[in-house]
């Protein structure tokens, strides 16, 4: 993993990397690599992997909002806080979809919260979820499942990639799937909260325009966590 901080006021700066490796410390890990800039123009040069991202939006040369469109552009997976006093550009921000929006102050709780479920979310992007079909064994990031459909005995994964039939059942999948991002929402399927478009008492409409049943009972424990993914 590769942090990165951009921002022209270096209080900021210091006051992040004071955070992120008290954050590392309590869980007990070894601190990532942690780069920081203080303009737009030199993090848009650096060659270096690009996982988790702090922003600032108000800086001189390129603004912060024009620097995450072309970081998002080369690299959709790129986890981005926005970190900035000005509120008014939540609009503009959310729009390349930003991980979270953080305002100056910054409260060091929230901080912490928010970059559990950064690293949580690290994980399951770089998680490799194996797909075992008939015709062979298939390797891809959890991150691109949007859905495991049971139709009778058939067991289909809908990815971003395309649909794979799978060999295994559904329990094999609830077990498999990590479960702060999975869900299952119906005995015929489970859902990634990442994919999720908008729901109401019976479907969950998904991107790939395929909608999975939500049972009614389900309704109010899916859309708590829902509700904590997205927090």
């Amino acid at each position: 993993m590769r942090i990165l901080i951009c921002d022209d006021d270096v209080l900021i700066i210091e006051q992040l990397q004071k955070y992120i490796i008290n954050f590392f410390e309590n869980i007990g890990v070894k601190c990532p690599e942690l780069v920081c800039f203080s303009d737009g123009e030199s993090l848009l040069s650096d060659k270096g992997e690009k996982d988790i991202l702090f922003l600032d939006i108000e800086m001189p040369g390129m603004n912060g909002i024009y620097v995450g469109n072309e970081l998002k552009r080369a690299n959709n997976n790129i986890i981005i806080f926005i970190v900035t006093s000005y509120s008014e550009y939540l609009d503009e921000a959310m729009r390349f979809h930003v991980f979270r929006y953080l305002s100056k102050p910054l409260d060091k709780q929230r901080f912490f919260r928010n970059m559990k479920d950064a690293v949580d979310l690290y994980n399951t992007i770089t998680i490799k979820i194996p797909v075992e079909t008939k015709q062979g064994m298939h390797t891809l990031p959890a991150s691109s499942v949007i859905a495991i459909e049971a139709q009778g005995r058939k067991i289909t994964v809908h990815t971003t990639l395309c649909d794979f039939e799978s060999i295994h059942n559904m329990q094999y999948w609830l077990e498999l799937l990590p479960k702060n991002c999975f869900f299952q929402t119906h005995r015929s399927f489970i859902i990634n909260f990442e994919h999720v478009i908008d729901f109401d008492h019976n479907l969950v409409h998904m991107s790939d325009n395929q909608p999975a049943y939500l049972t009614r009972r389900k309704y109010s424990s899916f859309k708590q966590a829902y509700l904590l993914y997205l927090l």
